[in-house]
């Protein structure tokens, strides 16, 4: 499948800034499943960037501004070419071993009622893999989707408390239950418009991805109750959606900043 992307981001301050400093996640990395046909970073003012890679393996550029500045708007395109591995991931840089990714963070902190769902929902399946099918769809079916922006910072406990969830706050919350399950998981950000059908302006995606021993990493979209496919672009993986973030940073000035994000996905199969 050939999957378009074109995601730009916008900020607006109140006050002009005198300097903004970013890290971006922003460009995805081949593996055996998915081929960068084309990407660039694009930058509407005076910038310097310096590309590299993290602790985790992700593809990023340090993108630096001086001011004063009051506004900036980052957009990255290209073309992501994909096929079907029925959500197993091989052929990825991994420079950490699976154990680490049983490490607890603020944002994906255990809770007791999240712990018990988790048992439940697995009670019945024998098979690790089937277990984190389980685990997986019981998420999709227990939470509406919400389509609106993420609450920034919240954590997966808190939000397994409410009605409905965003696909980042699934994807966090499944990854935390999966390690209160002993199995190690961490949080993946990048491009799908699978939960975001007839949106004009679908937000960057997020879904999670566990370790079966003997078979490798397995993605799993609690959006969706199913395995990630190749209606996926994988751009970082981190131990919560803070660390896989697309756009992190600081920023030298006073006021208040504005944020607008504008995302378009397009999807051909093959067969087209």
């Amino acid at each position: 499948m050939r999957l378009t992307i074109d995601h730009r981001t916008t900020y607006r301050f109140s006050v002009p800034q005198g300097r903004l400093t970013q890290l971006l996640r922003l460009t995805p990395s081949g593996t055996d499943g998915q081929a960068v046909a084309g990407w660039g970073i694009h930058v509407d003012c005076d910038a310097r960037m310096r590309h590299g890679r993290d602790g985790f393996g992700n593809r990023t550029t340090m993108l630096y501004v001086d001011g004063p500045i009051d506004s900036i708007e980052i957009e990255v395109s290209g073309e992501v070419l994909t096929n079907g591995s029925g959500g197993v991931l091989h052929g990825s840089l991994e420079p950490l071993p699976p154990a680490v990714f049983l490490r607890t963070t603020a944002l994906t902190e255990p809770s007791t009622v999240l712990a018990e769902f988790a048992a439940d929902a697995v009670a019945a399946a024998t098979d690790p893999v089937e277990r984190l099918h389980a685990l997986n769809l019981a998420f999709h079916n227990r939470f509406a989707l919400d389509r609106r922006r993420p609450v920034s910072g919240q954590s997966a406990a808190e939000a397994f408390v409410l009605d409905t969830a965003t696909p980042r706050d699934l994807a966090q919350m499944f990854v935390t239950a999966a390690r209160g399950l002993d199995v190690p998981a961490r949080y993946v950000s990048g491009y799908s418009p699978v939960c975001f059908e007839g949106d004009a302006r679908p937000a960057p995606h997020g879904w999670a991805e566990a370790y079966v021993e003997g078979l490798g990493w397995v993605a799993f979209d609690a959006c969706t109750g199913l395995s990630a496919d190749q209606a996926y672009a994988r751009v970082a993986v981190a131990l919560d959606s803070a660390g896989a973030a697309p756009v992190a940073g600081s920023r030298l000035g006073e006021g208040d900043e504005e944020l607008d994000v504008d995302l378009h996905i397009g999807r051909d199969s093959p067969q087209d």
